[in-house]
């Protein structure tokens, strides 16, 4: 896992053309669970700021934080100039202030399980949100996603990424709900789904899957090779699922 997360910083540009952003509902969602404004919030993983962008845009504070310089530096000219950014691993950051919020988009599985609730609550004010969503962007034909799986089989059994804590994908409550709702740190633990289609080319589509970690873990070679299999049996577009998982827990005061 340690590998896969330092793989995104050599297509820190494909990254930002090919990877969805954040829809307004989702903002709307973290707020209305907060119960009161959000002034200032941490983002753990920040890559380059699909979501700092929508937390910004609502006026909230944002101190983004990414441990990859290229995709800090693509960051950097995306969001806007009264967000402060810190190159950092999530495990680097110092409690010395805390926030109203702390969330991490698409990648709360990069971090150390080690210490990672007392660590998050402890960036966190009394009664302070914590929020985390992502989720898997997939072909929404089942026949097109079959025929993707086929195509890519040669290469990688999945490209998904596992479960942290081994829940199964057919249990109600998905990591990390599972962590928060044993961490004595947290409550009223919530799970959510914001449903969510796109419409891209299939060379889009191809981009997209460019930034997929599981895809970088392969040679150079093997990857074109997966890649230009894919490409042969898309339809010229293609309708993705691209559905929010959103956990949502509140900071014991």
């Amino acid at each position: 896992m340690a590998e896969r997360a330092r793989s995104f910083g050599a297509i820190a540009a494909a990254y930002e053309r090919y990877r969805p952003g954040y829809p307004p509902e989702l903002f709307d969602l973290v707020a209305g669970y907060a119960g009161r404004p959000l002034r200032t919030a941490l983002e753990i993983g920040a890559g380059t700021g699909k979501a700092t962008r929508l937390f910004a845009a609502r006026g909230v504070a944002v101190t983004a934080t990414e441990p990859d310089p290229a995709m800090l530096a693509e960051l950097r000219r995306h969001v806007p100039a009264e967000v402060r950014t810190v190159r950092a691993a999530f495990e680097d950051v110092r409690p010395d202030e805390t926030y109203g919020l702390v969330y991490a988009a698409a990648a709360l599985h990069w971090t150390d399980p080690e210490g990672r609730w007392s660590r998050t609550a402890a960036l966190l004010e009394p009664g302070g949100v914590f929020a985390s969503f992502g989720g898997p962007v997939r072909p929404a034909d089942p026949a097109v996603e079959e025929a993707v799986r086929t195509a890519r089989a040669p290469f990688l059994d999945s490209d998904d990424i596992p479960s942290p804590d081994g829940t199964p994908p057919d249990r109600a409550m998905q990591w990390p709900g599972t962590e928060l709702l044993r961490s004595p740190w947290f409550t009223d633990v919530r799970q959510s789904v914001q449903e969510r289609r796109l419409t891209v080319t299939a060379r889009a589509y191809v981009g997209h899957l460019s930034t997929v970690s599981a895809y970088l873990m392969l040679p150079p070679r093997t990857r074109e090779q997966a890649f230009e299999r894919i490409a042969a049996v898309l339809p010229a577009r293609i309708e993705l699922a691209a559905d929010l998982t959103v956990h949502l827990a509140r900071r014991v005061a």
